[in-house]
């Protein structure tokens, strides 16, 4: 999280506790009751604990200042409060029942809040409830007119852009919904992969959609028949096989997938998902601004977009950005042999140019 927005919370949180009183404990509680019982659930960024209490328990408060989780801990004093950055979640995979998050988020710059929300993910369980509120609008800036405390960052969110960033991250949508200037999402996880997204990427890959087997594994092309992460080793794009969170880190490399539905085969996919997914994955490029976009397999790219696409580089610009489209990984695609998948994604590397 933003280093200089803490420090704020450090030194100024029993300030701002005392100038907000909560308005949303019955949205709690109603959050409390979706959480299965006798399951984890958890307070991101629980502050001064305005909310914690009406979770239901077991209960978990997070926040990355410690002056806002002793004011958590003075009105609640049956929950865990642990220290920690909603960037870097400190708990293990699938350990979490339900997220709670009340106008934490909004302290990531916008970049940057694809990759907390796919940590998120990656804690809670398949069907976890979440509550999430952001500022609406489209400020982004440590200078927001309304902050009576200063000095912290914040970035506002237009509702469509907020349900994207969702969807990719791997949550199913229940409801979106602008109520007095802040947008609240309601979702659950869904069996599905999240994107792993940031700026400055290199190149974008985009699947068709997960396999029920990289779903559950939290990988893309996890399968060990797969010759996705063999060529991309081969072809210098990465140096972890299957290790998506370091080809981004380390090589600039992005993770996300047209159609976001895990299922066996993506003979189960109607055309109608592979457009309303094409158009999302166009808005994030057109967004993030990768040096190219490489889509896996060209039933996709058929369906939504140029029915006689050839593979290679495609004629038209996507999100205003090279597009190649290359033949399918999967194991099952005898006809691409793995030389000649390590050359489509060189290939697709050097589409962007350097960068």
């Amino acid at each position: 999280m933003d280093r200089a927005t803490i420090e704020v919370y450090e030194e100024r949180g029993e300030l701002w506790a005392g100038r907000r009183r909560p308005v949303r404990r019955s949205q709690a509680l109603a959050f409390a009751g979706r959480v299965a019982p006798g399951t984890v659930r958890i307070d991101l960024g629980c502050g001064a604990g305005r909310y914690t209490a009406e979770l239901g328990r077991p209960a978990i408060g997070l926040d990355a200042s410690a002056t806002m989780l002793a004011l958590c801990r003075r009105h609640v004093a049956s929950v865990a409060l642990v220290q920690g950055d909603l960037e870097a979640l400190p708990f293990a995979s699938q350990s979490l029942h339900g997220g709670w998050a009340n106008m934490s988020y909004l302290h990531l710059a916008r970049l940057r809040l694809p990759l907390a929300l796919a940590d998120l993910h990656r804690v809670l369980v398949v069907g976890a409830p979440v509550d999430i509120q952001v500022l609406a609008g489209s400020y982004e800036g440590r200078a927001l007119p309304d902050d009576d405390i200063g000095g912290r960052f914040f970035a506002s969110w237009e509702p469509g852009s907020f349900d994207d960033i969702m969807v990719g991250a791997g949550f199913d949508v229940i409801d979106l919904e602008v109520d007095n200037e802040v947008v609240r999402v309601r979702a659950v996880r869904a069996r599905t992969l999240a994107d792993t997204v940031g700026p400055g990427l290199r190149l974008l890959v985009v699947g068709l959609n997960p396999s029920l087997y990289a779903a559950d594994a939290g990988v893309g092309y996890a399968r060990p028949g797969n010759r996705f992460w063999p060529a991309a080793l081969a072809a210098g794009l990465v140096t972890r096989d299957r290790d998506p969170a370091h080809a981004l880190a380390a090589h600039r490399m992005g993770m996300t997938d047209v159609v976001k539905r895990a299922t066996v085969g993506a003979t189960e996919l109607g055309r109608d998902e592979y457009r309303a997914g094409m158009a999302r994955v166009e808005r994030l490029v057109r967004w993030i601004q990768p040096g190219a976009v490489c889509m896996v397999g060209l039933s996709g790219w058929r369906a939504a977009v140029d029915a006689g696409a050839r593979p290679g580089l495609q004629p038209q610009a996507f999100g205003g950005r090279p597009v190649y489209v290359m033949p399918s990984t999967s194991g099952a695609n005898a006809h691409a042999q793995l030389p000649e998948l390590i050359e489509h994604l060189r290939a697709a590397v050097g589409a962007g140019g350097p960068r």
